[in-house]
C-alpha cells in the first residue's frame, strides 16, 4: 500500500516574533533544523514519497532539507494560510499513492513509530481518516485517504483539512498514543512561540520518563 507524506512548512511564523517571514521551522532542536525531524520520521516509517511544501522561505527551508530524498512543492498563495500549502502537497501526491499523512513542519517531536501505527490503521481501513489521540484529544498528523483528495483540494483559510474531518467525522478512526512522558507530547505539541520552542527544548533535554 504507498502511502505518502506532505510536511507542511509554508507559513508565516508570526507568534515567533519579529516582523515579516520567520521562519520557524529552521530554529535548531536536536542540533538540526526543527523541519528535518518530521522530514526524516516519515523517511524512516516509509512513507513515500516525502512532500514537503514552501511557501514564505522556500530556499531557506530547501536548504534545511538538502540531501533528503523528498520531493519540494510551492505554495504560490502562502499568504491564505495553511490551506494553501494542503492544497500545493496534496496536487503534488502520485497517483497511485491511497493515502496520505499530513505532518506540520513545526511538530519535531513526531517520530516514525507514530506514524507507522498510523498507517498500520489505515491499512486495516483504508477509506478512513486516521489520527493519533492522546487522552481523548485529537492530535497531528491526519492521514487522509485518497477519497477525500478533491475535498481537500477545495480547502480554504488557515484552517487546513478540519472542516473535512468534521464533515465526515463517521470516517475518523482514532489510534491512542501512549500519553506518558514525552511520547504522547510529539502528536499534540506544536511550536508556535518562542515560549514554545524553550519547553519544548528543555523537555527534550530532561524527558520525564514513564516511572
Amino acid at each position: 500500500m504507498v502511502v505518502a507524506a506532505i510536511i507542511l512548512a509554508g507559513g508565516f511564523g508570526r507568534r515567533m516574533g519579529g516582523h515579516g517571514p520567520v521562519t520557524k521551522v529552521l530554529a535548531i532542536v536536536d542540533g538540526q533544523p526543527m523541519i528535518r525531524r518530521p522530514v526524516q520520521a516519515a523517511l524512516d516509517s516509509g512513507l513515500r514519497p516525502v512532500i514537503v511544501v514552501t511557501g514564505h522561505t522556500a530556499p531557506e527551508v530547501e536548504t534545511a532539507v538538502a540531501g533528503l530524498p523528498i520531493l519540494i512543492a510551492h505554495s504560490t498563495t502562502p499568504d491564505e494560510g495553511m490551506a494553501a500549502s494542503l492544497r500545493a502537497g496534496i496536487a503534488a501526491v502520485p497517483a497511485d499513492a491511497l493515502g496520505v499523512a499530513v505532518l506540520l513542519g513545526d511538530m519535531p517531536g513526531v517520530t516514525a513509530d507514530h506514524l507507522g501505527r498510523l498507517r498500520e490503521a489505515f491499512r486495516a481501513a483504508p477509506d478512513a481518516i486516521v489520527a493519533p489521540t492522546v487522552d481523548g484529544r485529537r492530535g497531528n498528523p491526519v492521514l487522509w485517504p485518497r477519497s477525500l483528495f478533491p475535498e481537500l483540494l477545495e480547502v480554504t483559510g488557515d484552517v487546513g483539512g478540519r472542516d473535512v474531518l468534521h464533515r465526515h467525522a463517521d470516517r475518523l478512526v482514532s489510534v491512542p498514543m501512549d500519553g506518558c512522558s514525552d511520547a504522547g507530547r510529539g502528536v499534540m505539541e506544536d511550536i508556535d512561540t518562542a515560549e514554545d520552542l524553550d519547553a519544548w527544548r528543555a523537555a527534550w533535554e530532561n524527558p520525564k520518563g514513564c516511572g
